[in-house]
C-alpha cells in the first residue's frame, strides 16, 4: 500500500506540473510594483504568491517608475497630480511625496548623477541634478511635440527623448543642457533605447521599431514587428531583446546581434511595459484588460493576474533577505 501511495502521489505531482508551467521552479521573493494608470494607484504584489501586499492611493495618473542608483528608493511620477512619489522598494512604505511638474516619463542617467523626466502634457523636458537625497532643477526645456520616452548614451553626455507629437527625436546634450539636433523617425514614437552604438525607437503610430544612427542623424533600417509599437526591453541576460505591440497584442523577440525576429508571442490585452524576476520571465502589464501576464520565455506560456485599471508601469524588485524576514 505503502508502494501505491507514494506512485500516486508522484503521479499527482507530475500532472500538477504539466498543468502549472512554474510549478517545479523555486519562486523567487521579491515585490512587483504595478502602476494602474485608471485606478490612481500603485499596487504592491507579492511575487511568490501574486497576492497583494498593499495599495498606495495616489491623486491622479501615475505611468512610469525609476529606481535610484543605488536601488534603496523607487521613484513614481503621478503626472496628473504634478508630484513625486518616494517608496521603499524593498518593503512598499511611502517615504515621501514631492511636488514636481507632470513627471511622464523618467530615467537617471548610467553614471547616475542625473534625472531626466519628460511632460507629455506640457511639452517639457526637465533635467534634475542627484546627489543621492535631493533632486535640483538644473534646466526645462519647452519642447512642444509631446515629449515621451528618454535614453542615455553610455558615455553620460547626451540623453535622448521621443516627441510623440512631431514624429522626432531630439537629442540634449547634458553639460550644456540644450538641444544639439532632431531627427524625424516616424509617427508617434514611444519607446527608445541605446543599443550597440544605435538608438532603437518603437514607431506607435506604426508596426515597427526604428534602427537610428546617432551620428548620422538618419533611420538605417525598419523592424517590422506589429501595429502600435511602443517600448523595446533588453533581457536581464543580453540575449534578446523584448519589443511590445499594444495595438496587435503581441510580443516580438529580436537577436541583440542581428536585430533579426526569432520568435513572435501573442499577448492578448495590449502589451506595454515589462520588468524581468530573477528567473528571467517577463511581467507585462496588459493595458486593454485590467491584469498584468508572466510570461515563460522558453516556451511562451502565460499566466496572468488581475490588477487595477489600465496598468502602465511595472517593476519586480527583489527582496533583500532581512527585508523579507521583517515583512513575514
Amino acid at each position: 500500500m505503502r508502494l501505491r501511495s507514494t506512485l500516486h502521489l508522484r503521479l499527482i505531482a507530475g500532472a500538477m506540473a504539466l498543468l502549472l508551467p512554474w510549478a517545479g521552479s523555486a519562486a523567487a521573493d521579491g515585490l512587483v510594483y504595478v502602476l494602474n494608470s485608471g485606478d490612481a494607484t500603485i499596487q504592491v504584489l507579492d511575487a511568490s504568491t501574486r497576492q497583494e501586499r498593499s495599495r498606495i492611493p495616489v491623486l491622479r495618473e501615475v505611468h512610469h517608475l525609476a529606481l535610484t542608483p543605488d536601488g534603496s528608493t523607487l521613484l513614481v511620477g503621478d503626472s496628473g497630480a504634478n508630484e513625486m512619489l518616494f517608496i521603499n522598494p524593498a518593503t512598499g512604505e511611502l517615504l515621501k511625496r514631492e511636488a514636481l511638474s507632470n513627471p511622464y516619463h523618467l530615467g537617471f542617467s548610467p553614471d547616475g548623477g542625473t534625472l531626466t523626466i519628460t511632460s507629455l502634457r506640457r511639452g517639457q523636458v526637465d533635467v534634475y541634478r542627484w546627489d543621492g537625497s535631493k533632486l535640483r532643477l538644473a534646466k526645462r526645456l519647452d519642447l512642444p511635440g509631446m515629449p515621451s520616452h528618454l535614453a542615455y548614451g553610455p558615455d553620460n553626455k547626451v540623453v535622448y527623448v521621443t516627441l510623440q507629437g512631431s514624429g522626432t527625436v531630439v537629442a540634449i546634450s547634458l553639460d550644456t543642457l540644450e538641444p544639439l539636433w532632431t531627427t524625424e523617425v516616424g509617427p508617434e514614437p514611444a519607446g527608445i533605447i541605446w543599443h550597440k552604438g544605435r538608438l532603437l525607437v518603437a514607431i506607435m503610430g506604426s508596426d515597427h521599431v526604428a534602427v537610428l544612427d546617432p551620428a548620422t542623424h538618419t533611420v538605417e533600417r525598419r523592424i517590422s514587428v506589429g501595429r502600435g509599437a511602443h517600448a523595446v526591453f533588453p533581457a536581464p541576460d543580453g540575449k534578446l531583446l523584448y519589443v511590445t505591440s499594444r495595438v496587435d497584442s503581441r510580443i516580438t523577440l529580436l537577436d541583440p546581434e542581428t536585430l533579426t525576429i526569432t520568435r513572435s508571442l501573442s499577448v492578448p490585452g495590449g502589451p506595454d511595459c515589462v520588468t524581468f524576476d530573477a528567473q528571467g520571465r517577463l511581467w507585462v502589464t496588459l493595458r486593454w484588460k485590467g491584469r498584468i501576464g508572466i510570461i515563460d520565455p522558453a516556451t511562451g506560456a502565460m499566466e496572468t493576474q488581475r490588477v487595477g485599471r489600465s496598468p502602465h508601469g511595472i517593476l519586480f524588485a527583489t527582496t533583500p533577505p532581512a527585508a523579507s524576514a521583517a515583512t513575514n
